[in-house]
């Protein structure tokens, strides 16, 4: 299920937010953890732009 791109941008935040508490933790950049939450975070903004391309399809 698509949520709202509104509830998605709150998500990608606090994800975005997560990976720099990650990142400040483990300065190698190919630690798992960082590539990890990176992944969780690269999913999150792919939703949105399914979420807000299928507001725009639905709109036209």
């Amino acid at each position: 299920m698509v949520q709202n791109p509104e509830t998605i941008q709150e998500c990608i935040e606090k994800a975005r937010q997560r990976l720099y508490q990650i990142a400040n933790q483990y300065p190698d950049l190919w630690h798992p953890e960082v590539i990890r939450q990176s992944m969780v975070l690269d999913e999150l903004i792919n939703e949105y732009n399914q979420a807000t391309r299928l507001k725009k399809t639905i709109k036209i």
